[in-house]
């Protein structure tokens, strides 16, 4: 499951769990057990347990929000925004002329050339995603591919080569007897017949 804030809940879900956490504090403040705050509020006793003990040692400030989680994005709002504006330009625009692809080690090469930050390729993905891009991954083609050779040879010695299908016929559906010919399951030496 994918989130839509970097990797953790967005705004909205995390003002949801807070509530439900600030609900089940009310409830501890009564008295009221963490077994019977989760069934009241849907929640597993795990959560129950872990928010109670929260609660018991900071209070209900202890089970407000904090924020989003995952680590901060290393570049400002208005590098991201200048990523946008270089990516919508084109890799060609910065260097990468042999094809119009922005796979994530380029746009990792990028970031290190535009803002002297570090990313890795997957963190360069994560960040594509993050401003709406898709890294695209190239066709590994082989610069001597001959595309009349290699048709030739799906026309003629592939379909020479190819094993043919099962033919079609009956077929047994069980795994441990094959039916007999004249249609009864085929029975060992000395088994009875079916009754009638």
């Amino acid at each position: 499951m994918r989130y839509a804030d970097r990797g953790g809940l967005s705004p909205a879900g995390r003002q949801r769990r807070e509530t439900v956490r600030m609900q089940a504090a009310e409830l501890f403040e009564q008295k009221i057990k963490p077994t019977e705050v989760a069934r009241r509020l849907r929640v597993s006793p795990k959560s129950a347990y872990q928010w109670h003990q929260m609660w018991r040692d900071g209070g209900a400030r202890a089970l407000a929000s904090r924020g989003p989680s995952g680590s901060r994005c290393r570049l400002s709002p208005r590098c991201l925004e200048k990523l946008a504006a270089y990516l919508d330009e084109g890799p060609a625009a910065h260097g990468w002329v042999e094809d119009q692809v922005w796979t994530a080690a380029r746009v990792a090469t990028l970031i290190g050339r535009k803002f002297h930050v570090s990313y890795s390729v997957s963190g360069a993905t994560r960040l594509m995603h993050r401003l709406g891009f898709s890294p695209q991954v190239p066709a590994r083609r082989v610069a001597e591919r001959d595309e009349q050779a290699v048709t030739g040879w799906k026309e003629a010695t592939w379909a020479e080569v190819k094993e043919p299908g099962r033919r079609a016929g009956a077929t047994s559906a069980s795994r441990t007897r094959r039916a007999s010919r004249d249609g009864r399951d085929a029975l060992g030496a000395g088994e009875a017949a079916p009754r009638s």
